[in-house]
């Protein structure tokens, strides 16, 4: 009877484990920083939208006319505005190279929708995965009078 010489095979599987562990890492670094600016687009996306439907809702014709008793009027201009007045104001596109935002208003519910984007820049990557991430988030502000 011979017998089989089994002195690589450890070798070989202390490597694919090594490798698998040193996947894990790079996986959790990386979902850890795409958690992380994930985050801080929220905390910019909610203040924006804030902004846009405070501001937006405000004007001339308010202080003209006074505050109407059911529904104050946004106009996508002016929440566009000041939403980018906001976004330069606390330094997201420095914070975040590469920022947009999209605004969005509801006439009928009174609402500001605001979504921003920015590209991810990844510590350490996998092969394979998005050679350009971007990380989103969408915050609402509903106006009020009441």
């Amino acid at each position: 009877m011979s017998r089989r010489d089994e002195r690589g095979t450890v070798t070989l599987m202390i490597i694919g484990f090594a490798f698998v562990l040193a996947m894990a890492v790079v996986l959790v670094v990386d979902a850890s920083a795409a958690y992380l600016q994930r985050q801080g687009l929220d905390t910019i996306a909610d203040g924006a939208a804030l902004q846009g439907a405070d501001l937006g809702a405000t004007g001339r014709e308010t202080y003209l006319d006074g505050v109407p008793d059911d529904r104050l009027a946004l106009t996508e201009a002016r929440v566009r505005a000041s939403v980018h007045d906001y976004l330069l104001a606390i330094g997201a596109y420095r914070t975040y190279p590469g920022l947009t935002y999209d605004v969005g208003v509801d006439a009928t519910t009174q609402s500001v929708t605001v979504a921003v984007h920015a590209p991810l820049d990844l510590p350490l990557t996998v092969p394979g995965s998005p050679a350009h991430p971007v990380v989103g988030s969408e915050a609402s502000a509903i106006v009020s009078t009441g």
